[in-house]
């Protein structure tokens, strides 16, 4: 039987570092006193030490400032204006991820494109804006996978999975494509406040053919945790995208994955498993799959860094943690990837690295 593979990985992610700009611009948004108190708390307990943005830290502006921020104050851009800073910059991005992967002539052999972006809605969509720029075939296949959360890449990986496997020659170009910093919502509500915090914009382009090299894609697996659709949600909103996370979805997933539920470790412990490629959603959720699991320090050493060097990048997440791990790692270990999404959903796959 053909085995589909992650031959390479390519990522991106924008030029501007505004991890220590944001924190400062929102901590300054909160009420003097216990609210920014518990803010600098949290915010130094994340783990995150830098965030990339399409836009560059000085588009964030006091309200009596100069015109020419972004985010002014009391004057939040709308919806409309936010999807035209993605139209005009999630291309360039994606486009620097592909690069990365060196296609060269094999560009005109690509079967496939598949995009996964919960960031930004365009039409004519980013796929084929891609296409385009890229000079691929005018019978590609193409397939969006939008609006799914931070747990995407997992379901673009299962759709090009089967398109290898009953056709050998396929060649699948599959891209995550995130500009989370667009939807930054003004407020003073603590907890949002520090999911803001969070994330970054990134993007990551994986080739997937039945070339043995790479990474071997095995079974996936998804399961819902019962009771918790309301814990992240994902909604269209007069001033950007609003999300909402609450603050049980560390405690939930760890009693999640102590129970294993629906069956995502195969039936299996996690003696089988010598990676984990697991989406940095902050370093609670991390810190919750490590306790959930019984995992030891350093099973998690490789999300803890994607975490530390750029935040959370929604989809394109758990594909820096496995380019990190192809990157840097040496001999065929088994490895079991896991992202969480809005529903709360857990998605899974297995793969083995090669040698």
């Amino acid at each position: 039987m053909t085995v589909a593979y992650i031959n390479r990985i390519g990522t991106a992610v924008p030029p501007h570092d505004v991890h220590i700009s944001y924190v400062n611009f929102i901590r300054d948004a909160l009420p003097a006193g216990k609210a920014r108190n518990v803010f600098d708390r949290m915010a130094g307990r994340s783990s995150i030490e830098h965030r990339y943005s399409v836009l560059h830290k000085d588009g964030l502006v006091q309200a009596d400032a100069p015109d020419g921020g972004f985010y002014r104050r009391g004057a939040y851009p709308g919806t409309a204006v936010r999807m035209r800073v993605y139209e005009r910059e999630a291309p360039d991005l994606a486009g620097q991820a592909v690069e990365k992967l060196e296609l060269c002539d094999e560009a005109l052999r690509i079967t496939h494109l598949i995009v996964a972006s919960c960031t930004g809605f365009v039409a004519p969509g980013i796929d084929q804006i891609l296409a385009k720029r890229l000079g691929l075939r005018s019978d590609l296949h193409r397939t969006m996978v939008g609006f799914m959360g931070c747990s995407a890449a997992v379901p673009a990986l299962r759709i090009a999975q089967p398109a290898v496997v009953s056709d050998p020659e396929a060649r699948v170009l599959v891209i995550n494509l995130e500009l989370c910093t667009l939807h930054l919502q003004e407020t003073v509500d603590v907890q949002a406040a520090l999911s803001f915090m969070l994330f970054g914009d990134g993007c990551a382009a994986t080739l997937v053919t039945a070339d043995p090299q790479g990474l071997a894609l095995g079974d996936f697996k998804t399961a819902l945790i019962p009771d918790s659709e309301d814990m992240i949600t994902w909604h269209v909103g007069d001033q950007g995208f609003v999300m909402y996370l609450s603050g049980q979805v560390p405690s939930t997933i760890s009693q999640a994955l102590r129970q294993d539920f629906g069956g995502l470790l195969r039936g299996e412990g996690t003696q089988a498993v010598d990676l984990w490629a697991v989406h940095g959603g902050g370093r609670t959720v991390l810190d919750a799959v490590e306790t959930g699991l019984r995992l030891p320090p350093e099973g998690l050493a490789a999300s803890r860094a994607v975490l530390r060097d750029h935040g959370n990048m929604s989809s394109a997440t758990i594909m820096f943690v496995l380019e990190r791990m192809m990157r840097t790692g040496h001999g065929e270990k088994r490895g079991l990837a896991m992202a969480f999404g809005p529903g709360m959903v857990a998605e899974t796959f297995r793969f083995t690295r090669l040698q």
